[in-house]
């Protein structure tokens, strides 16, 4: 660890930046109090949790399936489809894989997630079930070609039990950021 310091001095004082510098940034990247938490298996809500995080200067989690959807999974005209018997049965809870997040230091939260059948996609349900809210105000976001954020928001809040949650909203895979911009002051 000593080394690691002293060779970081040494690159610092070569380039002319103070070690203070360089430690009162890395505390700051540490004190981030918002993050975007997404689930996209076609990569638009991807797309739209991106804007958002940059919007508002947020870290950004994406929920990882243990077992990747396919295109087959999400074949939306075939009703044997995993995604389609996932949303038959709401007590479904996909594995999530990947590394989990700590939630600690966050006070605002935005979730977002495609619709399926009207829902959220299950795996969403066995995230807020594995996470603590308290104190922390939580804003779903849904991407979706034609339906609106309908329940998903209210379910997902029963099923976290903690957190304020808002009202969320569906956004297209279009919005710009200056609209998610207005989208996030219009709730202040």
């Amino acid at each position: 660890m000593k080394k690691a310091i002293s060779f970081m001095m040494i690159f610092c004082m070569l380039l002319g930046v103070s070690t203070l510098a360089v430690n009162a940034r890395a505390e700051q990247v540490n004190q981030n109090d918002t993050l975007v938490i997404y689930f996209s298996c076609t990569g638009t809500t991807k797309g739209v949790a991106e804007k958002l995080a940059n919007v508002t200067g947020a870290d950004l989690y994406e929920i990882v399936p243990a077992v990747p959807y396919t295109a087959e999974d999400l074949n939306y005209n075939d009703r044997s489809t995993r995604a389609t018997s996932e949303q038959d049965h709401p007590d479904t809870r996909p594995e999530i894989g990947g590394e989990d997040i700590d939630l600690t230091g966050y006070t605002t939260v935005y979730i977002g997630y495609p619709i399926w059948w009207g829902e959220e996609p299950r795996i969403l349900c066995t995230f807020v079930e594995s996470h603590d809210f308290t104190d922390r105000t939580v804003i779903p976001f849904c991407t979706s070609g034609g339906s609106g954020i309908g329940r998903s928001g209210d379910d997902l809040a029963k099923l976290a039990g903690t957190g304020t949650w808002l009202k969320g909203a569906r956004h297209s895979e279009s919005i710009s950021e200056s609209e998610l911009s207005a989208w996030v002051e219009g709730m202040k």
